[in-house]
């Protein structure tokens, strides 16, 4: 059982939630995300809450429930403040820059490496950072992975490109007798 989803999420100021059809929709001053729920777990909006409520008692849709939750959770802090990630770009020679809807990479391979922003996402490229915002967190963490599995930073020198706050655990190299 889940203990997120046996609470009521309350719904802030300046955000409309509406569900109906299997779709829920949350609007705020920041924009709008609409999200599919499968209909085995009921959602009700009453009273400035959201109350869900598992309709039968297995496995897969207790874990659905609490999943469920968070997801509903995360929208609703989406549309009221940006979700932001950063990436560190280290080594020489690397760098990373945005030219219209793309973010161009050099990173020590024959060609550069380039990436088309999705909608919704700002992107930005200072130096050897790259800060990735927008509203839906999803989106936000998959784009930011997907950059970061270009070149995982390795641990010998720590080059690569690594979560801002991610600590490289460094290997001794090889000792020179």
């Amino acid at each position: 059982m889940s203990r997120i989803a046996k609470k009521p999420i309350a719904i802030t100021e300046k955000t409309d939630v509406n569900y109906t059809a299997g779709v829920l929709t949350v609007k705020g001053p920041l924009g709008e995300i609409k999200k599919t729920f499968r209909p085995e777990i009921k959602i009700e909006v009453v009273n400035n809450e959201i109350i869900l409520t598992p309709i039968r008692q297995s496995l897969d849709i207790l874990a659905l429930w609490g999943t469920y939750a968070s997801h509903i959770r995360n929208m609703m802090e989406g549309v009221n403040k940006f979700y932001e990630k950063k990436l560190i770009v280290e080594g020489i020679g690397f760098k990373s820059d945005i030219k219209g809807k793309e973010l161009h990479l050099a990173l020590g391979f024959s060609h550069p490496v380039v990436r088309v922003i999705p909608e919704g996402l700002k992107v930005t490229a200072e130096k050897n950072v790259i800060a990735v915002s927008g509203i839906d967190v999803e989106k936000v963490g998959q784009f930011v992975a997907q950059i970061r599995s270009l070149k995982k930073p390795e641990p010998y020198k720590g080059k690569g490109i690594r979560y801002i706050d991610e600590v490289i655990r460094r290997k001794q190299g090889k000792k020179s007798v």
